[in-house]
Parts: C-alpha cells; structure tokens; sequence
C-alpha cells in the first residue's frame, strides 16, 4: 500500500517508538497508545500499522490487535530507512527556497501555486502546518508574511543565546515543579544513547531525543511561554538539523550532560541543574556552529 506524507510519519513515528522504549517481540503495539504517543488521531497510526504488517515489523491477530514482531535492536536498517523517506515534497521546496532567500517576506497563494505547480488545497495543507510551526502567518485581508527562522548562522547562534537565557531561568524559577514520571523516561532515554546507541541511532531519532529532553525540562518550569518558546525554536531547528545527518556530533557527550542535569534535579540542586543547562547548550552552540553548513542564497 503507499502512504501519504503524514502515514510515512507516524510509520518512522512507531519505528522510533519501538525503538525508543526497547520493546521486545510480542509486545502489543495498540493504536490508541501510539496515537497519544504520536499526537495524532487513530487513522495514520491504523494505516501505518498495517503497511508495517505487510513489511514483516508487525504482526496482525483478528479480533486481538498489533503485535510486534521484531525486537527493538533489529530495527537499525528500518529506522534508516523511514528516517530517509521524503517529508511532504511540497513543505521541503518553500523551506528550502525561503532558506536561501527565494521566496520574499510577503506572499500570496496565488504566487506560490505557480511557482510550485500545486493545487490551492495542497498549498494551504502545508502551509496551515508551516503556521503551526510558528514561520509564517496570514496577514489581515491577504497574503501570507514569513516570520524569522533560522536560515544563517547568526540566526542559528542567535537562537541558541534565548535558549542560554529562558532555559535555566525556568529551572530556577519559583514554579519549577519536576514531574518524576516524564523525567524518568527521559532519564532511560538519555542513558541508551550515553551507553552506546547513539552509534546506531538515525541523525531524526538523535534530534528528537533531545528535543524531548528539553522541552521537558521546560514543562516542568510551570511557565507556558517557556515551554512555548522552547518548542517552537525545536520546530525552527528542526528544518536546520534534519539536513545535517553528515554532519554527526558529539551525542555521547551531550547526553551525558543532560544526564548530569537530570541529576541536579533529582537531588533537588537547581541552581547546579541551571549551571549545568547553561554550560551545556554554550558547548552545543559552539560545537555546532563551527560544522553546521546553511544553503547559499538563490541567485536572482
């Protein structure tokens, strides 16, 4: 069966879970779990299960469900594989063209339908979720505007100068409240990639990971717009990072320092879990400003 943009997702989506969590064969993969887990509604999920099936990665049972029938471990050429399956074509063309400066500030649909060759309906699909991630918004009457994203690296480093400051102010603010549950499997996480999987681990699941990591850290500040923030500089840095799969960093080390801010919160240390956070993302944006490599501006 072939998959649409979004199934493709939820199929790489159910693959980085399995993954993730170290299932084990026979475990039940049920559609609601991986729904929530996903953040999507039922029928992706049901469509990507049952290409998976056809694939050999699941099994089906009449009246009893999915199954998984391949260990987490064994997984390593399929989470290749599915992190190297094309995104919505139409959504990687205007990222990339606004990236290097082809698309200006202003649009409108009618522009932008000629020069990709699309239909009005898909264009507004993918740039209902290009609004969502926070890069562009309708103007009152008409059109469309781009709001900044992170297409150079002062961009890039300006992006990670807010993170320096909101993230280890909100573990030392007032409402900074950790949630043991959501820490803890952040803490498995972590300590997966610490132990060696980051050498088998896609360049998707890596990003995903720590984009976990911090945006729970964020959430247990008890200020929404940090966590807002926080989550929408990960969806901007992810149009950045995704295409850097070449460029493969230090992870061994990165998690080993999320790992030693999880411990300063554990024991009730925040200002060495801010310390920790602060140092740790001056190291990543000096580590990655130095290897991350942006598109040249479009001739004119």
């Amino acid at each position: 069966m072939t998959l649409t943009a979004l199934q493709t997702r939820v199929a790489r989506e159910i693959i980085n879970h399995i993954r993730r969590e170290n299932l084990a064969v026979g475990t039940h993969l049920t559609e609601a779990n991986l729904a929530r887990v996903i953040g999507t509604s039922r029928f992706p999920v049901s469509a990507a299960l049952l290409h998976l099936t056809e694939l050999g990665i699941v099994t089906y049972g009449r009246n009893r469900g999915f199954f998984l029938a391949k260990s987490a471990e064994s997984l390593a050429d399929e989470a290749q594989e599915w992190s190297n399956a094309a995104d919505d074509p139409l959504y990687l063309q205007i990222a990339a063209a606004r990236q290097q400066g082809a698309l200006p500030d202003i649009v409108n649909e009618t522009e932008l339908m000629a020069r990709f060759a699309v239909s009005r309906s898909a264009l507004n699909k993918v740039l209902s979720r290009i609004q969502g991630e926070g890069w562009i918004e309708r103007r009152a009457g008409h059109g469309w505007e781009f709001l900044p994203m992170i297409d150079s690296l002062e961009a890039y480093e300006e992006s990670y100068a807010l993170r320096i400051v909101i993230e280890p102010a909100g573990i030392l603010g007032v409402r900074f409240a950790p949630d043991r549950n959501a820490l803890a499997a952040c803490r498995k996480e972590q300590e997966l990639i610490a132990s060696g999987g980051y050498a088998s681990m896609t360049a998707i699941e890596l990003f995903e990971a720590n984009a976990r990591f911090h945006e729970t850290v964020a959430a247990c500040s008890g200020n929404r717009f940090i966590l807002q923030t926080v989550r929408r500089l990960d969806q901007l840095r992810r149009l950045v990072e995704y295409r850097q799969a070449e460029h493969r960093l230090p992870r061994k080390t990165q998690a080993q320092e999320h790992l030693r801010i999880l411990d300063c919160i554990a024991a009730g240390d925040y200002l060495g879990a801010a310390t920790a956070m602060r140092d740790h993302l001056d190291g990543a944006r000096r580590s990655k400003s130095s290897s991350i490599v942006f598109a040249p501006p479009e001739a004119a």
